[in-house]
């Protein structure tokens, strides 16, 4: 009777990690609709100023906040492709912006790879912690981190 119980546990853990072992390692480069790798640096002038007009448009708009970022410091490499070589390329990014109100705060960002609109293009996540208003990247901006 033991060793049937002990025999169904491996059967069992056997086939819940077949799906993993099955799954397909290819590079993102390497498929037939490929992703080339090359993600823009944190520091590129095109990622950062889509920071600041979806900034400006979303305070603007849905908050009814003159709130602007006027300038970036610090800014750094926190990760990239931190899932490995099969997922989207992508480059995840901190700084700190200088904020219109005269405060300075953390922003945390993503570059991704042929996800901007309608799939051309990089794209950009971003939260600046303390004005994360909806809550997307809740706690403290820490979801838009690997």
């Amino acid at each position: 009777m033991r060793s049937l119980v002990i025999s169904g546990a491996v059967l069992a853990a056997l086939l819940t990690g077949a799906p993993a072992a099955a799954r397909d390692h290819v590079r993102a480069e390497e498929r037939v609709l490929a992703f080339s790798g090359n993600v823009p640096a944190c520091d590129d002038p095109g990622v950062l100023k889509r920071i600041v007009n979806r900034f400006a448009f979303r305070e603007a708009r849905f908050w009814d906040s003159p709130l602007t970022i006027e300038g970036f410091e610090r800014v750094r490499d926190v990760a990239l492709r931190p899932w490995g070589e099969a997922f989207i390329p992508r480059r995840f990014c901190t700084a700190v912006s200088q904020v219109s109100d005269g405060r300075k705060r953390v922003v945390h960002y993503s570059v991704r790879e042929a996800l901007g609109p309608i799939g051309i293009g990089p794209d950009v996540q971003w939260c600046i912690v303390g004005l994360d208003r909806h809550l997307s990247f809740a706690p403290s901006c820490k979801a838009a981190l690997p």
